[in-house]
């Protein structure tokens, strides 16, 4: 009973110093295990049943490009790489998308990000109103980001396939 006691008022200080605040970076292992336990949660929700790419890569490249102007700019930038302030503002921020933390998903896990979204992270669920091939379209393009020393620049709208 007293091992339980400590548990429960070791457990009840830490949850007193725990700052719900989005303003202030987190500390070294939140970051770490928020990091580690995403990581963990995707790979395992992504063992499910992922439909086939498309199997024309430059017209999923295409399609992938106009989608990330429309639906990821607002949040990652148009270069995927620089986050706008809606994006950084955010906790956890928007994330650079040709990252090694990201470009280490596989395709598979970056398939079920994009249609599922993460919970409380401000990443949203795209599987309602993409379609699975869009979201493929969209996983193809996201590739590409880290492949060129400036993928798409920090360029306007304008300049993005209509």
């Amino acid at each position: 009973m007293s091992l339980f006691a400590f548990l429960l008022l070791v457990g009840g200080v830490a949850a007193f110093q725990f700052n719900l605040s989005a303003l202030p970076e987190p500390g070294r292992m939140e970051t770490l295990l928020a990091a580690k336990g995403k990581r963990f949660l995707i790979r395992r929700a992504s063992r499910g049943v992922v439909p086939p790419p498309p199997t024309d890569r430059n017209a999923s490249l295409t399609a992938g490009d106009k989608l990330f102007g429309t639906e990821c700019s607002e949040c990652h930038g148009y270069s995927g790489r620089k986050p706008t302030d809606a994006g950084r503002w955010m906790y956890p921020r928007a994330a650079d998308l040709g990252s090694a933390e990201v470009q280490g998903y596989s395709d598979r896990e970056l398939f079920w990000i994009v249609k599922n979204g993460i919970r409380l992270s401000g990443m949203p669920a795209f599987g309602r109103v993409e379609s699975d091939k869009q979201i493929w379209d969209l996983v193809h393009f996201v590739r590409t980001l880290p492949a060129n020393a400036n993928p798409k620049g920090e360029r306007d709208s304008s300049l993005h396939s209509e």
